[in-house]
């Protein structure tokens, strides 16, 4: 699915975009899937483990800006990570030990559909070493003006980030004021439903409020090297290993000089990334009223 050349722009810029991975059949099936969820979601009006709600969400009318960890929720999911394309892309990008650290679909509704603010991945979750990458698979086209996902080439090999607010608790964004130059040099990653981005997990990037008239609905998948291990710790050893998507159990991390910093003091505002990011005094994308 993907040549050489292409392996060696995300090892340069820390993200590619690889045009049509999932067929037309398959977006199909998702689709029909994702509205199913978006009806079962009128049933509360609280975050639930499933759900993370827009607000102004009500029954009468469901908004839904997350599922969380949809391989869960539903089979389709977790087959599409584990498909041979996917696997081969991977493959050439991190090694032929892969593990599935987490995924969760952001839908972004037209008109309203909430940004995220500028961050990397790697202040979330890091691990002993950085062969880790999202993988961003586009449910529909994507454009400049539903809130593409914006990256900027280059910040993978750079520093991380401070993530913590004046409070010192984490608090999953960074001071804009800081990156000005890094936001202004960010592009944007776009292209027809099916295709799928992968982004370094210490890659700078952050998404817009979706001012079009179309949804922008963002599978994402988090999958990292089989030896690289979270430093916050592994709750149950059998668990974490049913997501290997490729190779064997490994017991011994492979450890790598990279920057860390943890989330630690946790964010007052437990949740989703945006229920985190909501806790801050300073952004920098237009909410949506």
């Amino acid at each position: 699915m993907i040549s050489e050349q292409d392996v060696e722009t995300y090892r340069r810029d820390g993200v590619i975009v690889v045009p049509e991975v999932l067929d037309q059949k398959t977006l199909a099936e998702v689709r029909g899937v994702i509205t199913e969820l978006v009806a079962g979601s009128a049933k509360t009006l609280e975050h639930t483990d499933v759900y993370d709600l827009e607000p102004g969400h009500t029954a009468e009318s469901p908004r839904v800006r997350r599922i969380k960890a949809p391989h869960k929720v539903h089979a389709i999911f977790n087959d599409i990570v584990r498909s041979p394309a996917i696997i081969d892309i991977l493959t050439k990008l991190i090694g032929p030990g892969l593990r599935l650290h987490g995924s969760k679909l952001n839908m972004k509704s037209a008109r309203y559909g909430s940004p995220v603010e500028w961050h990397q991945d790697w202040a979330f979750y890091p691990h002993t070493n950085d062969d880790v990458l999202a993988i961003g698979v586009l449910l529909d086209d994507c454009d400049i003006t539903n809130g593409p996902m914006l990256v900027t080439p280059g910040t993978h090999t750079g520093e991380v980030w401070n993530h913590h607010g004046d409070d010192g608790c984490f608090a999953g964004l960074i001071d804009p004021d800081t990156i000005k130059s890094e936001i202004d040099r960010a592009l944007p990653c776009m292209g027809r439903a099916g295709s799928m981005s992968f982004h370094h997990v210490r890659a700078l990037h952050g998404s817009a409020l979706n001012t079009s008239d179309r949804p922008r609905n963002l599978l994402l998948y988090e999958v990292a090297a089989s030896d690289a291990w979270p430093l916050m710790g592994v709750k149950d050893f059998d668990e974490f290993n049913s997501r290997l998507l490729s190779g064997d159990p490994v017991v011994e991390p492979r450890m790598t000089n990279v920057p860390v910093r943890l989330p630690l003091p946790p964010a007052r505002r437990q949740g989703s990334i945006y229920e985190t990011q909501s806790a801050s005094k300073k952004s920098y994308f237009t909410r949506a009223a």
